[in-house]
């Protein structure tokens, strides 16, 4: 038989500078541009304040960890929850039965109903085989209904 060589940990980033990673250089080498168009667009005073606005959003961003998870993760889970609804309302007489739908010249028609399959209920005497087929661990592999003792 081959053997074959199982990866680990590839959870972890890979570190390309002591213990940064990648996506963290990357939001660092952004911040450095971001906070260097400041400079040439600011006076001295305000560049600073800029400078130190955008080192504390770059090293939140870069190495603040919220359960275990970047930053930005925190972030894009607070704008997909913001998008969605607040109330969610289950109405259990609208379904596809006595749904109306309104055609263009403004009549409605009644939608036709999708036939949702039911599950098969189990008879009595399956249920007794199943449990039969547990009680004995096995060891009863199901039969006819005549094998049965109620």
């Amino acid at each position: 038989m081959q053997m074959f060589t199982v990866p680990q940990f590839i959870d972890v980033e890979d570190k390309i500078i002591g213990s940064i990673t990648v996506r963290q250089f990357i939001i660092i080498l952004a911040g450095f541009v971001v906070a260097g168009i400041g400079y040439k667009i600011f006076d001295f005073s305000l560049f600073i304040a800029w400078a130190v606005l955008c080192l504390l959003i770059v090293s939140v961003l870069a190495f603040a960890r919220i359960n275990g998870r970047p930053f930005h993760f925190f972030i894009l889970n607070i704008v997909q929850t913001s998008k969605k609804p607040k109330l969610r309302v289950w109405n259990h007489k609208n379904t596809t039965k006595n749904a109306l739908l309104s055609e263009e010249d403004g009549r409605e028609v009644q939608a036709q109903a999708r036939e949702i399959p039911a599950k098969p209920r189990l008879a009595g005497s399956r249920l007794r085989e199943l449990s039969l087929i547990v009680d004995t661990k096995g060891v009863y592999k199901g039969g006819e209904e005549e094998d049965l003792v109620e």
